[in-house]
């Protein structure tokens, strides 16, 4: 427990305290405000199409260097 040797002290670590709680009210406020943003329906077009894309460039750079290609199949139609 601190010991206060006057008021200007008190005063001071209020005064402190005071801006220590707005300040966790900004960040609050903050993050409620990242949270409903994150769960927009835009938002999560986004990620999904982020993400495919994603997944495609990496599946064709995997494929180059492994040098795998498509293989095509011949339908039993096809022969006819």
């Amino acid at each position: 427990m601190k010991v206060y040797k006057s008021f200007d002290q008190i005063n001071q670590d209020l005064k402190i305290l005071k801006l220590q709680q707005r300040i966790d009210e900004e960040q609050l406020k903050l993050s409620i405000k990242e949270t409903k943003d994150s769960f927009a329906p835009v938002s999560f077009v986004a990620s999904s199409v982020g993400a495919i894309v994603q997944k495609t460039l990496v599946l064709k750079a995997v494929n180059k260097i492994l040098g795998i290609k498509k293989v095509k199949v011949k339908n039993i139609d096809d022969k006819k």
